[in-house]
């Protein structure tokens, strides 16, 4: 694979620090990076096309036990960013003598390089975004496209290189009905398929078709319920807001510290593992700590893992398996079950089948209780069919009921789901995840 021209300059970024350290330092650098196309379209025109071409380098610099950081952007041009780098070590350095010693400094120190490119080419934007219109005509279409490599790179005094080059895209459109009554879809992975998306926007035309029915309004109870990949999505963010860092179990902070110690468990059909190899995210970190390509985090309805970074591994005296400093997932995924796509709306039989999620927070962590809102096309379905669209409703439940005592089924089809977050950059997060049915929802409004 032909070496890129941001891989080059960070090549020679690395060797370049190499030469500026002085005696007795000790140096870290991160490289972010990315040449996204972005597209965002409204009432079924282009609105807002554009490009972002940006570099961010995050200096570590480390004497002894004490260290500091600085992140800057650099133009990518050595030249011209020399003389910035060397004032950011040379602050660096006077920030360094006047700092106490940091008792929980973890990094790398045995060497691990890697390199891995995975840059499919994908079709021009302009061809893309053509495709979605035209697909859409006489449609009220909201979404946006974006598309593009990012890059990660990491390297340090010791020797190590790593270096991380993946092109995705991230599709997510909407089609309105009226006011709040829309279809939301997403379609994101490595290589775009014309075929692939004709048959997510021929589910979204069938779905809007439906909304023109009047709305069904449910009293607040239980229901059955069908959750899709991209329902599923919201309730996987809230498990990752700690539910699986060390750090958060360790000090029973943990959504699901229950599971740790035995109290709770799972469905033996649910399963979740941090899948590095499968995702957009490099594999490895910021302190040079290698990711395995899989991590296990719950087993046939059992926690056996958590995501233990660099700092929580020196002060609780575990065992780093190269998480961020956050502790969350950046590659989840949970295990299909036996339930085929096609078969879903079969063993819902009469409920809820529900698109989107929105809203979601915790109502009880300890007992890793959620509540959240309905958003767009969630429906009533009686016998297997679509009979109406529900209006929004709030659940209330624990995902200990959700996955374990009610859980009917999962499909045995997952969906990667690509973050859509682009604050400061694109995000390289992803998940890949199933539907599942559930013979009980609690609603409360």
């Amino acid at each position: 694979m032909a070496i890129s021209t941001m891989e080059t300059y960070f090549n020679e970024l690395a060797v370049f620090l190499d030469r500026a350290l002085l005696p007795g330092e000790v140096y870290t650098c991160t490289f972010d990076a990315e040449v996204s196309d972005f597209v965002r379209m409204n009432r079924g025109k282009i609105r807002q096309p554009g490009t972002v071409e940006q570099r961010y380098v995050r200096l570590h610099l480390i004497v002894g036990r004490k260290h500091a950081q600085h992140c800057m952007t650099v133009c990518g041009d050595l030249a011209r960013d020399r003389e910035p780098l060397l004032q950011a070590l040379a602050a660096l350095r006077d920030m360094v003598t006047d700092l106490p010693d940091d008792p929980h400094l973890h990094y790398a120190t045995e060497v691990h390089s890697s390199r891995v490119v995975r840059s499919n080419p994908l079709p021009a934007p302009e061809g893309v975004v053509a495709t979605v219109l035209d697909s859409a005509q006489g449609l009220d279409l909201v979404g946006i496209y974006a598309a593009g490599p990012v890059y990660r790179g990491f390297a340090n005094s010791l020797g190590q290189r790593n270096w991380h080059e993946v092109t995705s895209f991230n599709l997510q459109w909407s089609l309105y009905h009226r006011a709040d009554k829309a279809v939301k879809t997403a379609y994101g992975g490595f290589d775009w398929s014309d075929e692939a998306f004709a048959a997510k926007m021929r589910g979204a035309r069938e779905r809007l078709a439906l909304l023109a029915v009047p709305a069904k309004s449910l009293e607040p109870g239980s229901y059955r319920a069908y959750l899709t990949p991209t329902a599923m999505e919201e309730i996987g963010a809230m498990l990752c807001w700690g539910g699986f860092s060390g750090r958060a179990l360790a000090t029973r902070q943990s959504c699901l510290f229950r599971m740790q110690e035995g109290a709770a468990a799972l469905d033996a059909s649910v399963s979740f593992s941090e899948n590095t190899a499968s995702g957009v995210a490099p594999a490895f970190q910021d302190e040079g700590f290698a990711r395995p390509a899989s991590v296990p985090l719950v087993t046939n309805g059992r926690l056996v893992g958590s995501l233990v970074s660099p700092r929580t591994a020196k002060e609780f005296e575990l065992a780093t398996n190269g998480a961020n400093a956050s502790e969350s997932p950046e590659s989840l995924d949970m295990a299909g079950g036996q339930l085929g796509g096609d078969d879903a709306l079969a063993a819902l039989d009469t409920g809820l089948y529900i698109g989107n999620l929105w809203y979601l927070n915790f109502s009880d962590r300890p007992a890793c209780r959620v509540t959240g809102m309905t958003r767009f096309a969630s429906f009533w379905v009686e016998h297997g069919r679509i009979v109406a669209p529900v209006n929004v409703m709030r659940f209330d439940d624990s995902v200990y009921r959700l996955f374990g005592e009610h859980l009917v089924g999962l499909t045995s089809e997952s969906e990667l789901v690509v973050s859509d977050q682009s604050y400061r950059a694109r995000s390289v997060s992803s998940m890949r995840l199933p539907g599942a049915v559930v013979s009980e929802m609690a609603f409360t409004l």
